[in-house]
């Protein structure tokens, strides 16, 4: 079975997008929009514009399959091009044999009637760029506020069970700095998926059977006689520590019986009691799994073997030179594999069939696996295994492979964990930032690129560390919204015209493009856009505060534009904690 003792990284995802084929045909509803039909954010007005598109296909007679994705929306770079752009028209053009700018202009006549769009223009080749009037863009601060916790939910996964596999230590040590990555990651994961309708379950993957886990029982065993560790066996402190904790929990005599009987309890006793290390610490770093799964399991209940005899049946299986191997060339690998040895020992691929099946058997209709740098070899395999079962790659079954993290110092990498002697580990980082910033760090970048976390930088309290920035802006919100009801200023009136400060402009946008931005991140199998996405929100929020007041400045009588910017203040704190809450890092009240 893998070894998940390695440094791991991200993941190249599928490459599969949920853009309908421009060349079929157009299946979408023919009603009138409504007339009063007011535009708050880019979901809606692209529901609209599949709507007036739909209907320019059909006035010209054609048969184009359409969709919301299809009709996705950018924040022009230049503010001067409107909030919002589409380059819809340039797809359609040659599929409706029509110049770009001509479609975009019978386009842009139909958005123009849309309530709360203050402007349309046709720019260069055919961009259509939108403007929505302040009321308009206003309304959403009203609309984030009552949506609460569910505002940025979506239905992408709903209803979909998925099984997410990540981390998947060996009960042989402590989790090291490459498993903490997927902690961070495969956890914030769990929650985007949920956030998008999906049925998620967090499964860890004990590989607690073979040859590792006789070398950790000897490796105990000799600290206890206090004899050389063996020459492939595990050091540090934690071997020690863990010895003399099996002598406390094992209610046996250890000292007079045989050697072969003394290893044997420290296996059994010694692993079981790493393994609740493990599970302590991932649950003190905001990580709790569904279901730990041992690969013990898998060959004592004889699901190896029910495994191979489905393969079997299904013609994937035959027998050569003593052995049984899985005819996995046949559905794209690149040489077979074996599946049980001469010797009738299993081979490595056994488990993985067993263990997918049972999977598949337990009603997961999507399976993540989340494995290091050094697994790139077992998705050809794999991916052969799931087409042998009759399933698909990369929807049945995805993996995701993680690249390395390093910690640094002084500019220099932190090489050795105290307690573990060769490694890095969770408790080390925890120990340096602490588990927000912890967290935050491995989730920042991308997942299929190595990243260095300086310690002395993440450790800081200042605004050059992106987790502390978010946290303040969030706590600022709150700071806000306190000291405004102790001013007397409410939500007790809400008038989104008044929201038209170019700062409030700026901001709305940004609020705006949650929702998208979260279900772009689990398409992507990418939390860091969230993380990257706050950072953004933060700024602009910061930016917000220094120009317009929530509360009046000294005699100054409270108005209807401090109560709705009040609005505006609460929904961007919730989005934050909305936010922060997708990556397992808490929102604080006060800093």
């Amino acid at each position: 079975m893998r070894a998940h003792e390695t440094i791991i990284a991200p993941c190249a995802t599928s490459g599969r997008s949920h853009t309908r084929n421009l060349s079929a045909t157009w299946e979408g509803p023919r009603r009138a929009l409504p007339v009063r039909l007011t535009i708050v954010n880019p979901a809606e007005l692209s529901a609209a514009l599949v709507q007036l598109v739909g209907d320019v296909i059909a006035a010209r007679g054609a048969s184009i399959e359409l969709g919301i994705d299809d009709l996705a929306l950018e924040r022009p770079r230049n503010r001067d091009h409107g909030d919002w752009a589409s380059n819809i028209a340039m797809k359609l053009a040659k599929p409706l044999g029509v110049a770009p700018r001509e479609l975009a202009a019978e386009i842009a006549e139909g958005i123009r009637g849309l309530a709360g769009v203050a402007s349309v223009d046709v720019a260069g080749p055919g961009f259509i760029n939108i403007t929505l009037d302040a009321a308009a863009a206003g309304a959403l601060a009203k609309t984030i506020v009552d949506a609460a916790d569910a505002y940025g939910s979506g239905d992408l996964y709903a209803g979909v069970t998925i099984n997410l596999e990540f981390v998947s230590a060996n009960p042989t040590g402590p989790i090291h700095i490459g498993g903490v990555r997927w902690a961070a990651v495969g956890d914030s994961l769990a929650r985007i998926f949920s956030a998008q309708g999906g049925i998620v379950t967090r499964e860890y993957y004990f590989n607690d059977h073979g040859a590792q886990i006789d070398r950790f029982a000897r490796s105990l065993l000799a600290s206890w006689l206090d004899e050389e560790t063996p020459a492939d066996g595990y050091a540090g402190q934690y071997i020690s520590d863990i010895a003399a904790r099996v002598l406390v929990d094992y209610p046996g005599d250890l000292f007079h019986i045989p050697r072969e009987e003394q290893q044997e309890v420290f296996r059994s006793v010694g692993v079981e009691l790493m393994f609740g290390d493990i599970r302590s610490s991932l649950r003190d770093f905001g990580v709790q799994f569904d279901v730990y799964f041992h690969e013990n399991e898998l060959h004592e209940s004889g699901a190896v073997d029910r495994a191979i005899d489905r393969l079997r049946v299904l013609g994937a299986i035959y027998e050569q030179d003593g052995a049984t191997w899985f005819r996995s060339t046949d559905f794209g690998d690149d040489k077979d594999r074996v599946v049980i040895k001469s010797d009738g020992e299993y081979g490595y691929i056994s488990g993985d069939l067993a263990y997918y099946l049972d999977k598949r058997e337990r009603g997961f209709e999507r399976n993540l696996i989340m494995l290091g740098a050094d697994h790139h070899g077992y998705v050809r395999r794999l991916m052969a295994m799931t087409r042998a079962f009759g399933d698909e790659p990369y929807v049945n079954l995805e993996l995701l492979i993680g690249q390395m993290v390093n910690l640094v110092r002084d500019g220099e990498p932190v090489r050795m964990s105290k307690r573990a002697g060769t490694v890095v580990t969770l408790e080390d980082l925890v120990e340096s930032v602490g588990v927000d910033a912890g967290r935050y760090a491995l989730v920042r970048s991308s997942i299929d690129s190595q990243v260095d976390i300086d310690l002395e930088l993440w450790g800081r309290h200042t605004n050059d560390n992106p987790v502390y920035y978010v946290q303040y802006a969030h706590a600022r919100t709150r700071s806000v919204a306190r000291n405004a009801g102790e001013s007397g200023v409410e939500r007790t009136a809400f008038n989104a015209g008044l929201l038209d400060h170019e700062t409030e402009s700026i901001l709305l946008g940004i609020l705006a493009e949650y929702p998208r931005l979260v279900r772009q991140a689990a398409e992507l199998r990418e939390p860091h856009r969230v993380a990257r996405y706050l950072e953004e929100l933060a700024g602009a929020y910061h930016r917000w505060y220094d120009s317009c007041r929530v509360t009046p400045l000294g005699e100054d009588q409270i108005t209807d534009q401090h109560r709705t910017r009040l609005w505006l203040n609460d929904a961007v704190g919730q989005v934050l904690r909305n936010g922060l809450t997708l990556l397992g890092v808490s929102a604080p009240e006060r800093m």
